[in-house]
Formats: C-alpha cells, sequence, structure tokens
C-alpha cells in the first residue's frame, strides 16, 4: 500500500513537472512571437515612411534620424539598459526577465528587417497596418506578464510614486511628448498626424483584444413576472441574475429589479424572452465594458 501511495505521488508530480514546462514553454514562444510582429511592424511599415510610434521605439528612430550609422534596434536595446537596471532594482530579476528576452529579441529583429524595406509607401496604409501589427505584438507580451521595455517600465515605476494617476493617462503623456518631438524634428505635421493615427489604431485593437472576447450587455428589467423572467434566464441561457429591490416614484409600490449581466451574442435570446414572458415589462439595456467574476475576466486591477 505504501508502495501504491509513493508511486501515485510521483505521478502526480511528474505531471505537474510536465504541466508547469509546457506552460514555460507557451509563455515564452508567445513573447517571442508576439516580439517578432512588433518588430514587423516597426520596420517593415512604420519606421520606412516616417512614422513614429511613441515609447523608446519612437525615441530610438528620432535618435537615429541625426546618427544612421545607429541601427533602431540597437538603440532601443541601449537606451533599455538602464531603465531595465533600475526595474530589476524596484521589482526583482525574476519579474523582469521575460521582459529581458523580449527586449532583446524585438531589438534584433527590427535591426535584422530594417534591410528589406516597406511594404507599402502609403503612409494611411503603412499606419494602419503598422499600427495594429503592434497592438498584436505588445498584447500578446503582456498577456504574459512581460513587457517590451521602455515606457513600460517607466509608467511602471512612476506608478510607484503617483498612484492616482491611471497608467493610460502616463502612457498617453510620455507617448505624446514623444510624438511631438519627432513632429519638430521631422519637420512634417503630417508625420506628427499619422503617429498620433497610429497610437490611437493601436490602443484600439489592443482594447478589442483585450475586451472583445469579454463584452457583454447588462439589462435592467421591471416587471411584475421577474420571477419566470429570471428562471428563463438562468436555466436557458446560462446568465447570470440579480434582484435589487425598487420603488416606483409614481406609484409608491415595492417592485423587484431584475439585473442580468449577459454575453453580446445572446442578447437577441434574452430580449425575446422577456418579450415572450412580459410584453408589457419594461427593459433597459446598457454595455458593460469590463465584467469580473466567473464565466468572465479573473479579477485584477491596473497591471501597471
Amino acid at each position: 500500500k505504501g508502495g501504491g501511495k509513493i508511486s501515485k505521488l510521483m505521478k502526480g508530480k511528474v505531471i505537474f513537472m510536465k504541466a508547469k514546462i509546457k506552460s514555460f514553454i507557451l509563455k515564452y514562444l508567445l513573447i517571442c512571437i508576439g516580439s517578432v510582429i512588433y518588430a514587423v511592424a516597426i520596420s517593415l511599415f512604420l519606421d520606412p515612411n516616417g512614422i513614429v510610434p511613441g515609447g523608446f521605439t519612437g525615441i530610438a528612430m528620432i535618435i537615429a534620424k541625426f546618427f544612421p550609422d545607429f541601427k533602431i534596434g540597437t538603440v532601443v536595446l541601449i537606451l533599455n539598459i538602464p531603465i531595465i537596471g533600475l526595474g530589476i532594482y524596484k521589482f526583482g530579476i525574476r519579474f523582469l526577465t521575460s521582459t529581458i528576452v523580449s527586449v532583446v529579441l524585438s531589438s534584433v529583429m527590427i535591426n535584422l528587417l530594417l534591410p528589406f524595406g516597406p511594404l507599402t509607401t502609403d503612409p494611411l496604409l503603412a499606419c494602419v497596418a503598422g499600427g495594429c501589427l503592434m497592438a498584436i505584438g505588445l498584447e500578446l507580451v503582456l498577456m504574459q506578464g512581460a513587457t517590451t521595455g521602455g515606457t513600460d517600465i517607466i509608467v511602471k515605476l512612476l506608478r510607484l510614486r503617483f498612484r492616482g494617476i491611471s497608467a493610460g493617462t502616463l502612457f498617453i503623456f510620455t507617448d505624446g511628448l514623444v510624438v511631438l518631438c519627432a513632429a519638430l524634428v521631422y519637420k512634417n505635421v503630417d508625420s506628427g498626424l499619422y503617429a498620433t493615427l497610429c497610437i490611437i489604431i493601436s490602443a484600439v485593437v489592443m482594447d478589442h483584444i483585450l475586451n472583445g472576447s469579454n463584452e457583454a450587455k447588462m439589462i435592467l428589467i421591471v416587471s411584475d413576472k421577474y420571477r419566470e423572467i429570471t428562471e428563463t434566464l438562468m436555466n436557458d441561457l446560462d446568465a447570470g441574475v440579480t434582484l435589487l429591490d425598487g420603488v416606483g416614484a409614481y406609484s409608491g409600490k415595492e417592485k423587484k429589479v431584475v439585473l442580468c449581466v449577459i454575453r453580446k451574442s445572446r442578447v437577441s435570446h434574452a430580449l425575446k424572452v422577456i418579450k415572450n414572458t412580459d410584453d408589457q415589462s419594461f427593459a433597459i439595456i446598457t454595455t458593460a465594458n469590463e465584467v469580473f467574476g466567473e464565466g468572465y475576466k479573473l479579477h485584477g486591477g491596473d497591471s501597471f
């Protein structure tokens, strides 16, 4: 019996280790893929068309404008060395290991891809394609708990001191400064406007990737047949439902208000349920930008 228990324990440990190794490999594989996609956006779309995306990559592009012998990827790596050092001091080497991998790989790939030139010379197409690819690459990296270095680490450090300022505000401020400098250096207002458009496209795409699959609708229903509606929503649509106490302002009568959060794809079905159960009911539908809890995103705060 004792031997059997030990054998089962060893098998459990082996399975656990295999799962851990698989998770580790997948994590760094996605970081590498994201870093390469990010490098493609910079080298084959944005830089050849003079579009500065903000961040340390944008600063590197400005520096490379004055010192052509320096490659953008090399400048990005040099700029990141002191920032990563400071990050290691504040957060520890284990926290930034994946970031170091991302920074080094993306910098190397930017240099390797630059000689291939632009895939398009249309600045608008380059702006859209570059912004989308940059967002996809960044999101793949960020989802694995890593960053691309640069302003990501700076914002994280600033957040330690200025907790009242959101990470989004700090990113807008830092990227805005880089874009403004780029417009002055390139002496081209169009370049600055394209850079701004690129940043907006990137932000929208990242937000869609992050929240798109979790996008939901919140429905508030006032009906005398709230019990039937609640049961149908829970049983047929597997929707989360909460009953709230309400009072009619005109009638003064107590009423139950049904609060339901449901995925966007099931809204039409939910409306049919409400209509078929009580066509005299009152319903309000609004978008729930973020939903945390069972069936949606895990609870968590601002990662920065």
